[in-house]
């Protein structure tokens, strides 16, 4: 019998929400990824419950334990449960009535197969109950521990129920999967044959996914499969994953945290990105920043001059992945010595000399001439210049 012995099941505040939940005899399971990152022994951030009660009985108990209810998704079955500070997902059983690849219309269960048969991965199919005896109604033990992902039943199936499977597909191998042991090659022609469905998703569930995959420690495996399928065209036209695995060799190099932003300026895939994938203001300004950076003539000690720094070491990463050169071993010095350095001459110092769009040019000349001097020239050395 496999079960669970982490903190986190046995939290006090867990085993009370456990507890008034099941006072009427309902059954209550944790489900889904606590249970998936409890055996592979990662580290569990979110709980999800899944139970037999439906939500209104699920809220008349909470609120007889004085537990407090947030009503997050009440209409497909789903209240967030906050006790001591710690928010509990609580979903009922539920079963697809109909789905149209992107939303699924559902009706509430008190059969966990039901509730199985509608997730994605086998892996995502393992419930435990409150006291961490694992429940596998799918047979997904055998293929987390082999750590391959697998859809439920027909991968054409569970893609076509809901198009961002694919690339769920691909952000959970990244994460979970055995890189030695290759992709399902059922799963890959699933996704390949259904590519048209992922022109139904919305800019913001696509971005928000594919962030989440290149934030993986290693996703350049993931994102070459995303090529062979063609899902990477489909949604990226022009990238191309070729630079991410040598980006991903040298970040080791610059001991830089994998970050999904670097990894997409390393792609490609023209102008739009920032629009195809709905990234906020500040994320495409940073992506921009990042392409233009790595694209100038600027030398090292001058980026870190120019933006900041952790910007700056990006930008020299893509430069090198792009020409193919190694990482610098005095790169970090340099662009500490450009991110400290301060240009001595202010636009007081030229006026009434100068005066309107001359004044912004001399400014930038003088400031030429400085970073050219390796930032050694003073004020009065560059007035005189």
């Amino acid at each position: 019998m496999t079960r669970i012995r982490d903190n986190w099941i046995s939290h006090p505040a867990t085993q009370a929400v456990c507890a008034a939940l099941s006072a009427q005899g309902a059954r209550v399971l944790f489900v889904g990824g606590c249970v998936r990152n409890a055996l592979l022994g990662v580290a569990v951030s979110d709980i999800d419950i899944a139970t037999s009660a439906n939500p209104q009985t699920v809220t008349a108990l909470a609120k007889a334990a004085r537990i407090r209810v947030v009503p997050t998704g009440i209409d497909h079955g789903t209240v967030t449960l906050v006790k001591d500070g710690l928010a509990h997902e609580v979903t009922t059983f539920r079963r697809d009535v109909s789905t149209d690849g992107r939303r699924a219309v559902v009706a509430f269960s008190d059969d966990i197969t039901d509730d199985a048969m509608r997730r994605d991965f086998t892996m995502n199919a393992l419930y435990a109950c409150p006291d961490g005896t694992v429940i596998d109604p799918l047979g997904g033990l055998p293929d987390l521990h082999a750590r391959r992902v697998r859809f439920i039943g027909r991968g054409e199936d569970r893609i076509r129920e809901d198009y961002l499977r694919t690339l769920r597909y691909f952000r959970f191998h990244a994460w979970y999967g055995d890189p030695q042991a290759g992709f399902d090659a059922d799963a890959l022609a699933a996704i390949a044959a259904n590519l048209d469905g992922l022109g139904t998703l919305s800019r913001e569930r696509v971005g928000a996914e594919m962030q989440k995959l290149l934030a993986a420690p290693d996703p350049a495996p993931s994102l070459a499969a995303m090529r062979n399928t063609g899902v990477l065209a489909q949604l990226l036209p022009g990238a191309d994953d070729r630079a991410l695995a040598p980006l991903i060799h040298l970040e080791g190099a610059a001991d830089a945290e994998p970050d999904p932003l670097r990894r997409l300026a390393a792609l490609g895939g023209g102008s739009d990105v920032a629009a195809r994938l709905r990234l906020g203001k500040a994320q495409a300004t940073r992506l921009t920043a990042l392409r233009d950076g790595a694209a100038s003539g600027a030398g090292i000690a001058e980026l870190g001059y120019r933006l900041p720094v952790d910007q700056a070491r990006d930008a020299l990463l893509l430069r090198c992945v792009w020409t193919e050169q190694p990482w610098p071993q005095d790169a970090a010095k340099l662009l500490r010595k450009g991110a400290a350095a301060t240009f001595p001459v202010r636009a007081k110092d030229l006026m009434p000399r100068f005066t309107g769009a001359a004044l912004g040019e001399e400014l930038r000349r003088l400031e030429s001439v400085w970073i050219a001097s390796d930032f050694t020239l003073n004020r009065a050395q560059l007035l005189a210049a």
